[in-house]
């Protein structure tokens, strides 16, 4: 019988921690086999994004983008995930989309954080105020439970409403003051220009870029790179298919072996130093949505407790 699994329900038995544990577990097996698919209708698309790990099983991940859905006040992304058990390939699950990719998106970047940013860390700040940045919020607070949280993004507005919604979140009024006090940078926008400025940071901070999915996106400038030890989740997903590292990489700003390690090298992932700065690029995956989707089944089947 097929599990379904919608989202609330879906995450009562889920923690942050747990979930970067099966991260690093999941890369543990042998590499994903992963491909993307797109149909188009007009403006509209289906995504398909698939993935197969040898140990864990298959996962499909489908996604309808219908950018004239908001304004007939329909949400403008839809999508389901297909979970298939490893042994035979039956169909054990049916995910809620919207609950996957909350876990995976920032789960995937408190796993480069445990690794990379100073233990100490006191100081987050969220640039972006959106669905994600609040995602960020309580994925971070579950790996650094001291830490005080300042949130800027460009429209101010946007801010001000996301502190009023979270106990303690401070709205930062510019942006190179609140980086200048910051230890983490979890950036989360839309921009296709580098809004996080290199000029700007200081030793001992780690950067966490989620927002840059496409080839003409950036959040961050060459600066940047070229001051910190970088790595990324997956090599085979970012470092041709986003502009965050496929510009400066074209451009020469950056040379390939600065890109260190992913997350197939996770004893790649430490801090050498507590002066120097890092900087992971998250970049998504289809292995990311099935590592996600197995840890949900999983705590679906063993229930509370």
């Amino acid at each position: 019988m097929t599990t379904i699994i919608p989202f609330q329900e879906g995450q009562e038995n889920l923690d942050w921690l747990g979930l970067t544990d099966a991260f690093a577990a999941g890369h543990t097996l042998p590499k994903a086999e992963i491909s993307d698919t797109f149909l188009y209708r007009g403006k509209d698309t289906l995504l398909q994004r698939q993935a197969w790990i040898d140990g864990l099983g298959i996962g499909v991940k489908s996604a309808t983008i219908f950018p004239g859905n908001p304004a007939q006040d329909v949400p403008m992304v839809h999508g389901a995930m297909t979970l298939f058990d490893d042994a035979h390939g039956r169909l054990e699950a049916l995910l809620d989309f919207h609950l996957v990719t909350k876990w995976k998106t920032a789960g995937d970047s408190l796993l480069a954080a445990r690794r990379l940013a100073r233990p100490d860390s006191r100081n987050i700040l969220i640039v972006g105020a959106g669905t994600v940045g609040r995602n960020l919020h309580a994925a971070y607070s579950a790996a650094f439970p001291q830490a005080r949280f300042t949130v800027w993004n460009r429209t101010a507005a946007n801010a001000q409403q996301m502190a009023a919604e979270i106990p303690d979140l401070q709205v930062a009024p510019t942006l190179p003051d609140a980086v200048a006090q910051a230890d983490i940078i979890t950036c989360a926008t839309m921009s296709t220009t580098p809004t996080l400025k290199g000029e700007w940071l200081r030793p001992g901070q780690h950067v966490d870029l989620i927002g840059a999915y496409r080839p003409d996106m950036r959040e961050t400038d060459d600066t940047a790179l070229q001051r910190a030890r970088v790595f990324v989740d997956s090599f085979d997903t970012t470092l041709d298919h986003i502009g965050e590292l496929k510009i400066p990489l074209a451009s020469g700003a950056i040379t390939r072996d600065h890109i260190l390690a992913d997350y197939y090298n996770l004893a790649a992932f430490q801090r050498q130093s507590d002066d120097e700065i890092t900087i992971f690029k998250n970049g998504g995956g289809a292995h990311l949505d099935l590592m996600t989707s197995r840890f949900i089944l999983d705590r679906w089947n063993a229930g509370p407790g």
